[in-house]
């Protein structure tokens, strides 16, 4: 039986996110076809083994319970991330699954951790994870391939505190209001903010670089929020469309993961046929030329004014939680929530076996 390492937690932003998407993706994993090996990362970026009830990595009480169990018998619970023994993570586990957003996760830093162990994993290598989880490099390869997207900036914290009023006219004068604000590597709409004015938008560039030392600045349209989700290495499949209806001025983090469902996940968008298309050859595109493998989610703005579609960003680790939209879309498509981990473990191995037959 194949032992998988899910991975949740983590030392960024999200952390709460990646506890809940966890608790999912264990419940839903095939139990007669994989041993599931429960590893989880503390805010601090301390490894733990935890073999408790699943049901205690959502509410966070795991990590009590996995620092009680290895203080008591450290022989079993020890894990060494790097090195060789007993205690190694890859004398542990035959595969690791990371559900880690946002940086130390989600950004290709774990992904290298795992191809320096010659570790096979799930989801997208380490230049794709880096490249998508930066968006300000993520928009410069999809001007590249000539991908329709909304006009941008990118402003560096640095740049912000030295010469503040200089960027707040150039913004204004550039983009116009309402303009969007939001880290360049966060996720999960950690940092975002909409700004109407320049006190505003002050405000949304400070909070923004809390999380980064770059900041994406978006022009606003009034649009729909649209996403789809891709599988697959060489070939590439799309699933449906969906679109998002938020509980609040946008979709924010509140908004995604906090309002007991009030946001409506509509699947499939109500589109023509032509925009279904369009949107899917985008997303698979924009995949490629990323050098995305294993899976991720795309999404997409619509113009409620002209119907233009816009290509906003790919989530190489998207959420796994009930409310997430990556599972519901493929569910949509014939893709059951157990399957469609089960297809993203094989493909996981598919690249690792490429790899090391070259």
């Amino acid at each position: 039986m194949t032992t998988i390492g899910v991975l949740f937690g983590g030392r960024s932003g999200e952390h709460e996110i990646s506890l809940m998407s966890a608790a999912s993706v264990i419940n839903a994993i095939d139990k007669t076809k994989y041993k599931i090996v429960m590893i989880g990362i503390t805010k601090q970026g301390r490894w733990l083994k935890y073999d408790g009830p699943f049901c205690h990595i959502e509410d966070g009480s795991w990590q009590n319970i996995a620092e009680e169990a290895l203080e008591r018998d450290p022989q079993n619970y020890e894990i060494t991330v790097l090195g060789t023994g007993g205690h190694s993570l890859k004398e542990q586990i035959d595969f690791a699954l990371p559900i880690l957003h946002g940086p130390y996760g989600e950004d290709g830093t774990v992904q290298g951790l795992f191809e320096m162990m010659n570790l096979p994993y799930g989801g997208c290598g380490v230049a794709s994870s880096a490249t998508c989880m930066d968006k300000g490099l993520a928009k410069a390869i999809f001007a590249q391939e000539r991908l329709p997207q909304v006009r941008y900036r990118v402003v560096r914290s640095e740049e912000l505190e030295r010469e503040k009023s200089r960027i707040l006219q150039e913004l204004s004068d550039n983009l116009g209001f309402p303009m969007f604000v939001k880290p360049a590597n966060m996720g999960s709409s950690v940092g975002i903010g909409k700004a109407k004015n320049k006190k505003e938008l002050k405000e949304a560039l400070c909070n923004a670089a809390i999380y980064d030392q770059r900041i994406i600045v978006e022009e606003f349209i009034d649009c729909r929020e649209i996403e789809t989700a891709v599988i697959g290495n060489y070939d590439a499949e799309v699933a449906a469309v969906g679109e998002i209806i938020p509980s609040s001025e946008f979709y924010d983090y509140r908004a995604k993961y906090f309002d007991g469902g009030k946001s409506k996940l509509c699947i499939p968008a109500n589109l023509t046929l032509e925009q279904t298309e369009t949107i899917q050859e985008i997303a698979k595109k924009a995949y490629k030329a990323t050098d995305c493998c294993g899976f991720a989610r795309v999404d997409f703005f619509i113009s409620k004014n002209t119907g233009e579609i816009y290509l906003n960003e790919i989530n190489t680790i998207p959420g796994f939680t009930k409310y997430s939209m990556f599972p519901l879309l493929w569910e949509a498509v014939g893709v059951p929530y157990p399957t469609l981990i089960e297809r993203i473990i094989t493909l996981g191995y598919e690249r690792h076996y490429a790899k090391n037959h070259r």
